[in-house]
């Protein structure tokens, strides 16, 4: 079995991060082997300059889109998430961790439609606060948007950038 093949087969076919030791587990081979086919393959993404990278978050691989190509996919795609919906993201983003009663004084009360196709897109999490709920990112948000890494800080510090391109 070609290490390489296996390792791009399972990461194309996964819609999420994959652990090395999962990769290994399904496919046969050992942590070294699919550690050095990652490997491999991000230098042979690297070198072609292809618009995909393999990107690790935090301890999970994934296929990604490159930021320099990614306004050619809003051409091809459907927006899965209205411009209403990632401003809202944003700001919960930005703030987290951040109370829905919070946003929605400050957004207004659309922001309890957005935080439900937020939350069914697994994008954010919600944990009962009182009365409300307290809204943070999940891992699943910085997979979305190609961001390398799920802390506050990473979260915030790519917000910053892309706000500067925007600019």
């Amino acid at each position: 079995m070609d290490a390489r093949g296996a390792v791009e087969a399972a990461l194309f076919a996964s819609a999420k991060g994959l652990r090395v030791i999962d990769i290994a587990n399904q496919t046969g081979l050992t942590e070294e082997a699919v550690r050095s086919a990652l490997k491999q393959l991000s230098v042979e993404y690297e070198r072609m300059g292809s618009a995909i990278k393999i990107a690790k978050i935090d301890a999970e691989f994934a296929f990604q889109l490159r930021e320099e190509y990614s306004h050619y996919t809003e051409k091809f795609s459907e927006a899965e998430i209205s411009r209403g919906v990632q401003r809202t993201a944003a700001v919960i983003a930005y703030h987290q961790p951040v109370l829905q009663s919070e946003l929605c004084r400050t957004l207004g009360p659309r922001v309890y439609d957005d935080v439900r196709k937020l939350m069914e897109l697994d994008l954010i999490n919600g944990r009962p606060k009182g009365q409300t709920l307290e809204l943070t990112t999940s891992k699943r948000f910085a997979e979305h948007y190609g961001i390398e890494g799920t802390s506050k800080e990473d979260i915030k510090k790519w917000i910053e950038k892309m706000d500067k391109k925007g600019q």
